[in-house]
């Protein structure tokens, strides 16, 4: 099955609300729910395949490994799973408190294997930075709680890894700002500087496991979105001269989450604690309810503590299960270029239905997050040594 969604192109410098545009209710297609079955019958294969041919066992043994590298430093404490909405909200993704640097890791990282499909209605969102730089260190110098973060995607029809394929990932600061964008909502509207900054952002490309890691950091929070990570994938992309990505196509995107009672935690740190706007919980938020509503879903992380606080840092981890014959175009307001970010028109080729804005001062603010149509070429408006693709990005998750 190939399934396109459309969302109507996002307008240059329209209107953009100081909570995360774009999130209005929409009802589920007739489409998108035989695509979650489909999905869902496709990741049930699966789990037999993961223990048979090893990729389980082996997926314990890398994040044991990543955990062993940080004991030198960090001290270790737990980790789990489970799906649909109510229980996803009710699940701890944090192992028992009664794991210790003595725990075989299998025990801890066997136990909370979290594969899921996260569905393509986890909208793009209005602060994608198409073209950004091919690099997993991402956290720069901000302050707060790092975080390594494991992402390993799966094609759902056959349950292989899936290499050689890059993932772009992004989120905001601890105050919940994000970098390479600028208007209402995001920090100060007036200070253009933040378009030079690259913090957060970045696209890593699989290993033979299908795994890539990025240094992070824990994100802050905004009005109108509860704490999440963005992630989009490429498919077929090539690199270019200039460390960036063109040409592919995007079969996938979605957004991750955390506990409500870790965030909840990380809040009362600093800088966390200075934001003094209103959180907004993973029960409110809605792209939080369509990723876990009538599917096997579990978009939240499984974490560890890798020290003996929240400030020592925290491994996260998560399954991503690919459908590979979806295809989106992800809509965009900003490009990277040698010189920082840059406004565009924002793009998205016959759009319809599931992404959709706010008011503001966003490039693309009236349809905001934008989120997935119909691939049909490389935008026009985007200057030659930008980083953009046929399909530009886009991401299945587990």
């Amino acid at each position: 099955m190939h399934v396109k969604h459309l969302l109507q192109a996002p307008l240059l410098l329209a209107a953009l609300a100081a909570a995360h545009p774009g999130h209005e209710e929409k009802l589920a297609t007739r489409d998108l729910l035989e695509y979650k079955a489909h999905l869902r019958r496709g990741l049930t294969n699966c789990a037999a395949s993961f223990e048979s041919t090893g990729l389980t066992a082996r997926a314990i043994a890398r994040r044991a490994q990543i955990t062993a590298d940080y004991r030198l430093k960090h001290a270790l404490a737990k980790a789990k799973s489970k799906r649909d909405t109510d229980d996803v909200l009710d699940t701890s993704h944090l192992s028992s408190e009664n794991y210790t640097l003595s725990t075989d890791e299998s025990e801890i990282f066997g136990t909370s294997t979290s594969t899921c499909v996260l569905n393509p209605e986890g909208e793009t969102g209005p602060f994608w930075v198409n073209g950004e730089l091919i690099r997993t260190d991402i956290l720069e110098d901000e302050p707060g709680v790092p975080v390594v973060l494991e992402f390993q995607f799966v094609d759902v029809s056959t349950c292989e890894p899936l290499v050689d394929i890059y993932a772009d990932t992004w989120s905001c600061n601890a105050t919940g700002v994000y970098s390479g964008v600028q208007g209402n909502g995001n920090g100060d509207s007036s200070d253009d500087s933040i378009l030079s900054e690259t913090f957060l952002r970045g696209v890593g490309k699989t290993d033979e496991e299908g795994v890539v890691t990025f240094n992070t950091l824990f994100p802050g929070h905004y009005s109108g979105r509860t704490t999440h990570h963005h992630i989009v994938v490429h498919l077929d992309a090539t690199v270019l001269s200039n460390n960036t990505l063109t040409g592919g196509s995007v079969p996938h995107i979605g957004q991750l989450f955390w506990d409500q009672d870790l965030i909840y935690k990380v809040e009362e740190t600093e800088p966390y604690s200075t934001n003094t706007v209103t959180i907004t919980t993973n029960e409110e938020d809605r792209v939080f309810g369509d990723e876990t509503s009538g599917t096997t879903s579990d978009p939240v992380l499984n974490y560890v503590y890798l020290g003996d606080s929240l400030e020592d840092g925290l491994l996260a981890w998560v399954t991503v299960a690919v459908d590979l014959s979806a295809e989106y175009d992800p809509a965009y307001s900003y490009v990277w270029t040698e010189d920082g970010s840059e406004a565009v028109s924002g793009h998205s080729d016959d759009s319809v239905n599931g992404g959709g804005g706010g008011s503001g001062d966003f490039p693309g603010g009236s349809e905001g997050p934008g989120g997935f149509g119909a691939p049909t070429g490389a935008p026009t408006d985007v200057p030659t040594d930008v980083a953009t693709s046929t399909a530009s990005s886009g991401i299945s998750l587990a």
